[in-house]
């Protein structure tokens, strides 16, 4: 049998951050808590929290608080037709999902979808960031029940939705293309035009070059992790950048930003990937997620 109260200890502690804060929502004392996992990692033989500042989960940790969410789920439902099984001691703890999205779809479309869901939905959400050709990675570790990706092969055990293509437009400055690309845009300017780059996993750069141009360039970078940052770093003409048209759009207009090569951009098709064991519980988050994809990206 499982120990539930173990379990919840632990996805508690997890949640909170801390040992005391998982005592006081659980209301017990702090080392009924510390005891519970305990007992619990001596069973399992394995870490389940880093205890630290805040604690944790470890990788088997994540996966069991992940179930957690499941199961406080199914409670959920089952206390809306018994509301007489409801503990007596204080409102009942929410439920918090865990999902992945890219940050450049957070910081365009997929904020609308989440408050519409969050406004309506006791559940609460953790938002968990990478690059779209990695979320689903979450979803093959059990770190999130639901994921915005560019996978388009469906992940193992779960459900995939077209949410439409996000597009992209190379972008600079008309400063910036007056200093470095004086004789127009070609793979030796382009060579020694410093780009801004995401992160180590941000290839959208390598994908617009071998679709616009036809070859790889090797070229140097800013390394900057933040969609807006990108958007306000090549205004400042500190480098060249592919951004998100829904937020470059009215810099085009204004001037403000060019494209690189005119008329040349980049479309990454993204898709909603939902656990299937917890899809029909999260349907209105999908709901929403999708209403917001209908709205802002391309289809």
């Amino acid at each position: 049998m499982l120990d539930y109260a173990a379990l919840r200890a632990v996805s508690t502690v997890v949640q909170t951050g801390s040992f005391e804060k998982a005592a006081r929502l659980l209301h017990v004392t702090p080392s009924a808590v510390s005891q519970r996992v305990k007992q619990l990692e001596e069973r399992l033989g394995t870490v389940l929290i880093a205890r630290g500042a805040p604690c944790t989960a470890t990788l088997t940790g994540e996966w069991l608080c992940r179930h957690m969410e499941n199961v406080s789920m199914l409670e959920g439902d089952l206390l809306e037709h018994l509301p007489a099984l409801a503990a007596p001691a204080g409102p009942a703890q929410k439920v918090t999902l865990h999902v992945a999205a890219n940050a450049d779809s957070l910081g365009t479309w997929f904020m609308a979808g989440i408050s519409a869901f969050a406004r309506r939905s006791p559940h609460l959400l953790n938002i968990a960031v990478d690059d779209e050709e990695h979320t689903a990675d979450w979803l093959r570790q059990g770190r999130v029940i639901a994921a915005v990706t560019s996978t388009e092969k469906p992940v193992a055990g779960c459900r995939r939705l077209s949410l439409g293509a996000l597009r992209y437009h190379a972008t600079a400055s008309p400063d910036f293309m007056d200093r470095h690309f004086p004789a127009g845009v070609t793979p030796d300017a382009l060579a020694a035009a410093p780009a801004l780059t995401f992160s180590q996993k941000d290839r959208l750069q390598d994908r617009w070059l071998r679709q616009a141009i036809g070859q790889e360039v090797v070229h140097p970078t800013h390394w900057l992790p933040s969609t807006h940052g990108f958007v306000e770093a090549c205004i400042a003409g500190m480098g060249w950048g592919m951004n998100p048209a829904l937020l470059v759009r009215p810099h085009i207009e204004a001037g403000r930003l060019v494209e690189l090569i005119p008329d040349t951009p980049l479309d990454v098709p993204l898709y909603w990937q939902v656990n299937r064991l917890a899809a029909d519980r999260i349907a209105e988050l999908t709901r929403d997620v999708m209403q917001a994809a209908r709205r802002h990206l391309r289809r």
